[in-house]
């Protein structure tokens, strides 16, 4: 599928009213002269998403991955070595697999599912550059009601009509016929619904990628308190579609993320190690 272009006005499309005064700059999402340069970076930005996850309390045991494409071998990707907590993840403990799962940088090994879900998912969509998925307990209990999210909220409206549901469980993942599956349930767009399983989200950066599970997370909660409290309204299609051409792309998941981004490279400041 093509990828998005960037906005005429960047800065538009992230909520700045009116064009940036003279001297006055907000981040944007960085370019690189070597390829050696993207790719610490995106590893550093992984081992951010990890201590974000731990943050969060997304871990349940050794379930969840975040990957990222390596810029060089878009067939290869960066991912988390089985076992290890997120809370402790730095970037020189990445492992690398390729789409055939070879280990090819790292001394500890893949976790199947990652491997079975991740590779299919990168091989389906060349556009997304990372992939977040993790046994969040909102995620996985929303996961089990077989509908997808409906636009109550603002935040919500970021995955109107642009999530999947995949609704095959078939137990752990462990074959890449399912991770095609999943993959296929996805389709063009930025999230998917596990059904009783969890959340999977992708982005052109870690940071979208990131910053679509927390939001899809939080928003599956809301809507489980408000469905808990009542009848929910929902927003007008209309104005839904809006809401999400306004807080709903790349570059506003990718600046969404970065007070988050801030906090963790201050709190964590070891895992650029």
């Amino acid at each position: 599928m093509p990828v998005p272009q960037k906005p005429a006005d960047p800065y538009a499309a992230i909520g700045v009213v009116g064009p940036a005064p003279e001297g006055v700059t907000l981040p944007l999402p960085p370019v690189f002269d070597s390829v050696e340069e993207e790719r610490r970076y995106r590893k550093e930005q992984l081992a951010a998403g990890f201590r974000l996850f731990g943050r969060f309390g997304f871990s349940e045991g050794v379930a969840g991955h975040i990957t990222v494409r390596d810029p060089e071998h878009p067939d290869r990707f960066w991912v988390n070595p089985f076992g290890m907590s997120f809370s402790q993840i730095k970037a020189s403990d990445l492992i690398l697999v390729d789409h055939e799962g070879t280990l090819l940088h790292g001394t500890r090994p893949v976790n199947r599912a990652a491997f079975a879900i991740h590779s299919q998912v990168h091989a389906a969509r060349p556009d997304a550059v990372a992939a977040a998925h993790s046994h969040s307990l909102h995620g996985k209990a929303f996961s089990s009601l077989g509908i997808p999210l409906a636009p109550l909220t603002q935040d919500a409206c970021a995955f109107f009509e642009d999530h999947g549901l995949y609704s095959d469980y078939r137990g752990v993942v462990t074959d890449t016929e399912e991770g095609k599956r999943v993959a296929a349930a996805l389709g063009s767009h930025k999230a998917v619904i596990l059904q009783n399983h969890g959340l999977l989200t992708v982005g052109q950066s870690v940071a979208e990628a990131v910053w679509w599970f927390v939001t899809m997370e939080r928003s599956c909660q809301a809507q489980l308190l408000a469905m808990a409290a009542g009848t929910p309204k929902p927003i007008d299609r209309e104005t839904a579609l809006i809401t999400r051409g306004q807080v709903g792309t790349p570059l506003a998941g990718w600046f969404q993320a970065r007070p988050l981004w801030d906090q963790i490279t201050v709190s964590d400041p070891d895992l650029f190690d």
